[in-house]
Parts: structure tokens; C-alpha cells; sequence
């Protein structure tokens, strides 16, 4: 079977990150014999030059009919004057509303190399290892009415509605305790349910979902003292389950824990397993063009699509290896880097991770032979870390 994958570079360091997330796709191509075809498309800031607007007609087509999407960052200071209706972000929020990805899984690893890299004490969160559930096609950013509008002593006003219906919150739940049951079978659902009338319902919706897992341990926690246990005592938490507001925050919450909000992927999720697949951070357009962007949240996006959508263990092992054995060789971009390890930049970090790959591939196909390896690796015209 050709899987199909839309890639939507997008804005910023986009470009950059998405080129390395395409070795990835590419080497497994080559090497594992995956069948794929991939196609490029503007979006956000990069469709409006094209198209004047965000999310193009054409885009949208090549999502819609794509099996998976892997997506760059999108946004700019360079579109920052437009209205709100069409700039990039809206790119981005159409994507996840017309494929209907209500699901977003942000999973928050802290490697071993990365302790140090981290702004909190390795006591605290060394063995880190939470997955974020986001609902992500509800809540205020979709609730209507919304708007800016004029009051009749003249002033001006923003209004926004913060909104779920039961359905919403019931299958976000699912997939968060079905999560929960290939973990540590504990929730912790966030809400602000003494003040918001809308998280009210979501608190009674998640307990009676949780029924249905007599397995799955359900916690309850107001969403200002998550924000606090994140950075007191992360390690208390197995999944998180929250609104699109709530999870927007506190995933990027989440990120810095980890060392750098550049080593988290994301994977967004509709019904049947199609998914979006991007590094939750930003475009990045103060480094955007300098080569020196973490790619490596992409990449791990890359893994995500080939466990989530494609069912694919064992391409989503090769990755992830791959990105464990650069950190353990002391690689590092600029924003994970400490004393003592070798600063690289984009493209050389995504080169890494493919040499990795290969190595680990030819190893598993060679039984460990180290000679054997060596020279099937010449013989694929790789060379770089086996002499």
C-alpha cells in the first residue's frame, strides 16, 4: 500500500524543521521499504502570499484526501497587521475544524541526556513521562458568538464563548482513559469547574466516562493548580485530559520541563486515526533562516504518524532510537545545549538522525555484525560515524 502524506512546511523555521521530518520519511522509504508519496502545499502565512488566504482551497483538498499530515509552523510579524479572520493561525484552526481532528495527543518525555537541560532540579523531573489529551475542535476558540463590537456608550468590546457539548467532552474522554490503559491507568482531568458553568458539565461527563474504565484511577484538578503541579511535582501526573484553552497552555507548560519546547511532537486526531502530525511550538521567526532550529519535535511527529495513523511499530522504534542515540552521542541544537556537548545545527541534527537510523537498521539486518554492518552501510553510501 502508498500512503499518502500532505506536507505543509508552513511559516518561520518551518521549512527547516519539515526538511529534516522528510530525510526521516525518506530513509524509511529506502531502508524499510515504506510506500509513500508525499506532496507539498502552502499554509498560513505562506498561503496567503500564494493565495490570499491561510488555508487554500487546493490545501485543503490535498489534506482531505491525504492519509496523514505533517505540518511545519505557521505565522509572523510579517502578517501580524491583517485581520484576525485571515491570518495564518486560521490557517491552522481550518485544518483541525475540516478534518474534524478533535484529539490532540502531546505527549511530554524527558530524555536522560536532557536533565540538565531542563530549568527544574532533576529531582523533579528526571523520569518524566505525561501524555497531554487536548480537545482541540471545541472551547473558545470555536464557540460562537464572538467578535468585537461597539457599545452604546461607544466603547469597544471583545467577546469571546466558551462552549462543549456533552458528545464533545465524552469522546476526548475515551480516548484520554483508553491512553491511560497503555500507561500508568491514571487521569487527571483539568476543568475550572467552580467558576465556568460549561467545565461544570465537563467534570460530570468525565466521571460518568469513567464508569466505562474501572481500571483507569480519575483525579479532578482546577486548571490554575495544574498549572502549579506541573512545576512543582510533574511526575505525579500519567495523562492529562483538558478543554483546547486549558491544554494550549499547559502543554507548552509541559514542553519546558522537557528541556525545550522544540523536543515535543504532536499528534492531532480524527475518528478513524487520520491525524496531523506537527512540533506543538511556534514559527520561531527570530531564527527563522540561521539553521540553527531543533528539528528533532518533528521528527518525533514523523514517529507519532507512523504509530497513530499508519500502525507502524516498528518505523516508529527506528525513530525514535535514532533520536535517543544522538542525545546520547552529546548532540545538541542550541536550545537543548549544556557545557560538555557538541553544538549542531538543523540540518546537521537531522542528518544525525538518519545515520542513526541506518546504523540501527543494518545492525537488526546484520545480527550486530559490526564488519557486516560497515559495509553494507559503504555499500548505501554512508559512511559518516562508522570509521
Amino acid at each position: 500500500m502508498t500512503h499518502k502524506i500532505a506536507v505543509l512546511a508552513g511559516d518561520g523555521i518551518g521549512p527547516e524543521i519539515v526538511d529534516q521530518a522528510v530525510k526521516v520519511i525518506d530513509c524509511l522509504q529506502r531502508e524499510l521499504g515504506w510506500q509513500v508519496e508525499m506532496e507539498q502545499a502552502p499554509v498560513g502565512g505562506a498561503g496567503i502570499d500564494h493565495a490570499g488566504h491561510p488555508l487554500p482551497e487546493a490545501t485543503l483538498r490535498l489534506a482531505k484526501a491525504a492519509d496523514a499530515v505533517l505540518l511545519g509552523a505557521v505565522g509572523g510579524p510579517k502578517w501580524e497587521a491583517l485581520d484576525i479572520a485571515i491570518r495564518p493561525e486560521k490557517g491552522l484552526l481550518g485544518l483541525r475544524s475540516e478534518l474534524q481532528l478533535f484529539a490532540n495527543l502531546r505527549p511530554a518525555l524527558l530524555y536522560p541526556q536532557l536533565v540538565h537541560a531542563s530549568t527544574l532540579k532533576p529531582e523533579v523531573v528526571s523520569g518524566l513521562d505525561l501524555m497531554i489529551v487536548r480537545e482541540l475542535t471545541g472551547d473558545i476558540y470555536f464557540g460562537k458568538p464572538r467578535g468585537i463590537r461597539t457599545l452604546e456608550n461607544g466603547e469597544r468590546q471583545g467577546f469571546n464563548t466558551m462552549v462543549y457539548a456533552e458528545h464533545e467532552i465524552e469522546r476526548i474522554g475515551r480516548v484520554a482513559f483508553e491512553s491511560a490503559m497503555k500507561r500508568g491507568k491514571r487521569v487527571c482531568s483539568v476543568d475550572k469547574a467552580n467558576v465556568l458553568e460549561a467545565t461544570e458539565l465537563w467534570r460530570e461527563v468525565m466521571t460518568r466516562v469513567a464508569k466505562d474504565y474501572p481500571q483507569v484511577q480519575l483525579s479532578h484538578m482546577y486548571v490554575d493548580n495544574a498549572a502549579m503541579q506541573l512545576v512543582r511535582a510533574p511526575k505525579q501526573f500519567d495523562v492529562m485530559v483538558t478543554g483546547n484553552m486549558f491544554g494550549d497552555i499547559l502543554s507548552d507548560c509541559a514542553a519546558m520541563l522537557t528541556g525545550s519546547i522544540g523536543m515535543l511532537p504532536s499528534a492531532s486526531l480524527d475518528s478513524k486515526g487520520k491525524g496531523m502530525y506537527e512540533p506543538i511550538h511556534g514559527s520561531a521567526p527570530d531564527i527563522a533562516g540561521k539553521g540553527i532550529a531543533n528539528p528533532l519535535a518533528t521528527i518525533l511527529s514523523v514517529a507519532m504518524m507512523m504509530r497513530y495513523t499508519f500502525n507502524d511499530i516498528k518505523s516508529a522504534a527506528v525513530i525514535e532510537a535514532a533520536v535517543q542515540e544522538v542525545l546520547v552521542e552529546g548532540l545538541r541544537t542550541a536550545d537543548i545545549y549544556t557545557a560538555g556537548t557538541h553544538k549542531v545545527g538543523t540540518e546537521e541534527m537531522g542528518d544525525a538522525v538518519v545515520a542513526a537510523m541506518i546504523r540501527n537498521i543494518w545492525r537488526a539486518e546484520t545480527g550486530g555484525d559490526a564488519s557486516a554492518e560497515k559495509r553494507c552501510m559503504r555499500e548505501g553510501g554512508l559512511t559518516n560515524g562508522i570509521d
